[in-house]
């Protein structure tokens, strides 16, 4: 006796919902691993193709994918949506229909398909024919690849996180005939709301970035000045990673007697408390530099103000800029002497004419706020077209602690015979940067370079004058022959009272010798020195008083004006303005 039994079981649903499965936990790891916007976007349209679809696109509201605040709200018909990825099956279109970037013309027109679900926060489910006459009004090229593919499920989930709309994942059928089912939408829904957390979390990420960057930025100079003494361009690389902020700097100043201070440096410690450091650093360094210290005094000025911090009672732990480093420099273009002091920080480089580069030895001092010996500077002659390379942050991490050289990899950057004195500045900051950026920093990088000038000996003259108050009229008779051999003759007047004012007050006032010289940089200079450290300042003279007046009216006269001193002696010095079109005939 034979006996038969034959069943069937249907698994296909069984099978399904295990795939779906398989496919959430695969998306759980594959999708959000950058904090990138459009990464992680496209990383949900390769999960699902073609396991789950043919063809997936995600559209992003214009503001969400610039990185800024998801739409606050009802979203606006008028609210354009921007492809952010695709991913399509071997067998679908060779080019995308929409590249990304681009504003998606089907979603931008009243009533769409993209209005209506992100205004129910709802998904839809079209058939190929009902999506087909959709497309047909709006875009008739793309409903005829609809038709030709044989498109027949469309599925449209509208992507939020945390109640904002983020934009619209869209997933296509065109191969089989197995359309979406309700399992599927609500796979999809759990796929686009991990994705939307994701997007949502790299575009707060980069709207962050991007405002620790634009903050950083703020913080150094946006502008270099032109200036007749040196040319400069300079690069700050941001720190790479999730550290953003840090405290690398830079600074170029223009100094009385045409002269320029360079200036670079690090403030100690990462992030938000270290840009804040470095922003008060340089702020405290260009109000000394204005007042023409010397760089060993000015590097004390700072590293009393570093010392000060702690006492500030403030909430943030400012007291960390103790360690900060600084290294300052001012060139004057009529001596070509360079003199430069550094607190902690790496020399500068040299690179000569010929190509030779050198790492300039000045006295080294300690870190600000560290205490210690006190600083002191020293002086180099520099040739005309000489460049010196200040650098900070992640380029002054490779220094030879043995030596107190700059780094090695430096010198052979900068030996490069490409990058000899013809070079462009920018080019030798872009060689640099692209160096350091071959090894992958985690904190930032300052570099300045300049190209130094000697100031021409027919733009600039002195006169040594005797302390006797008939020198006064030949002053000015001397001055005067000068301007009209330079062909300023407008300033003739101004300057003939300046002259006649400063070199009266340095007789009656200063002590010998005396000394008068005129400069022609982009201003007119004017300069007065004599041995005396007495401080001239304006007082307000009374209608009876035969004098008083005449710093004052110096001042009226002139565009700028101050006082610099020297180990003995000061200058009493003012700059003119040149009259109108005669500024370049000054070049």
């Amino acid at each position: 006796m034979i006996g038969l039994a034959h069943a069937v079981f249907e698994v296909t649903d069984r099978v399904r919902a295990r795939e779906r499965l398989v496919l959430v936990n695969y998306a759980s790891t594959k999708i959000g691993s950058t904090l990138d916007v459009l990464h992680t976007a496209q990383e949900l349209t390769d999960v699902v193709v073609p396991v789950f679809a043919d063809h997936v696109y995600v559209n992003l509201l214009d503001p969400v994918f610039g990185g800024e605040e998801p739409v606050a709200g009802p979203v606006s018909e008028e609210t354009p949506l921007r492809r952010a990825a695709s991913s399509n099956v071997p067998e679908g279109p060779a080019e995308p229909v929409v590249a990304v970037g681009d504003v998606d013309p089907f979603t931008s027109t009243a009533g769409s398909l993209f209005s209506r679900a992100l205004a129910s926060q709802e998904p839809l489910l079209l058939t190929g024919e009902e999506v087909c006459a959709k497309l047909t009004a709006v875009d008739p090229h793309r409903a005829g690849l609809v038709h030709e593919y044989g498109v027949h499920s469309w599925l449209l989930v509208p992507m939020f996180a945390r109640g904002a709309a983020l934009g619209a994942a869209v997933f296509i059928r065109f191969r089989g005939t197995h359309g979406f089912e309700t399992d599927d939408v609500l796979l999809a829904q759990e796929l686009v709301a991990r994705a939307a957390v994701c997007i949502d979390n790299a575009r707060r990420y980069t709207q962050e970035r991007t405002t620790a960057l634009a903050l950083q930025r703020s913080l150094l100079p946006q502008q270099m000045p032109v200036l007749g003494a040196v040319e400069v361009a300079a690069r700050y690389l941001p720190a790479s990673g999730h550290t953003v902020l840090g405290g690398a700097w830079f600074d170029v100043n223009p100094l009385s007697g045409a002269r320029v201070a360079l200036a670079a440096g690090n403030a100690a410690g990462h992030g938000l408390h270290a840009a804040v450091t470095m922003g008060r650093l340089r702020t405290a360094e260009r109000t000394l530099a204005d007042l023409d210290l010397s760089p060993e005094e000015l590097l004390t000025r700072l590293d009393d103000l570093v010392n000060r911090f702690p006492e500030e009672g403030r909430a943030e732990p400012t007291g960390g800029a103790a360690g900060s480093t600084c290294v300052y420099a001012v060139f004057d273009p009529i001596t070509r002497r360079c003199a430069i002091a550094r607190a902690g920080h790496p020399p500068p480089a040299r690179v000569s004419k010929d190509g030779s580069v050198a790492f300039l030895d000045p006295p080294g001092g300690p870190p600000l706020g560290r205490g210690g010996a006190p600083f002191e500077s020293g002086e180099v002659a520099l040739a005309d077209g000489d460049l010196l390379v200040l650098y900070a942050g992640a380029l002054a991490d490779t220094e030879d602690q043995r030596t107190g050289t700059g780094p090695a990899w430096l010198r052979e950057v900068l030996s490069d015979s490409q990058l000899t004195t013809p070079a462009g500045l920018d080019d030798v900051c872009d060689t640099v940067i692209r160096h350091i950026l071959s090894s992958r920093p985690t904190e930032d990088a300052a570099l300045l370079v300049a190209r130094v000038h000697e100031l021409a000996p027919d733009r600039h003259i002195t006169w040594d004058l005797p302390a006797d108050p008939e020198i006064v009229a030949e002053a000015r008779t001397r001055a005067a022959r000068t301007l009209a051999e330079w062909g300023l003759e407008e300033l003739e007047f101004t300057t003939e009272l300046i002259v006649s004012e400063l070199v009266t007050n340095a007789i009656r006032y200063g002590t010998p010798p005396l000394q008068l010289r005129l400069i022609r940089d982009r201003h007119l200079i004017c300069e007065v020195t004599d041995n005396s450290s007495t401080s001239p300042h304006i007082r307000r003279a009374l209608e009876t008083d035969e004098g008083g007046r005449g710093l004052y009216m110096v001042a009226q006269l002139a565009q700028l004006w101050g006082t610099r001193y020297h180990a003995r002696g000061k200058t009493v010095w003012t700059e003119q303005l040149f009259p109108d079109g005669s500024a370049a005939r000054a070049f």
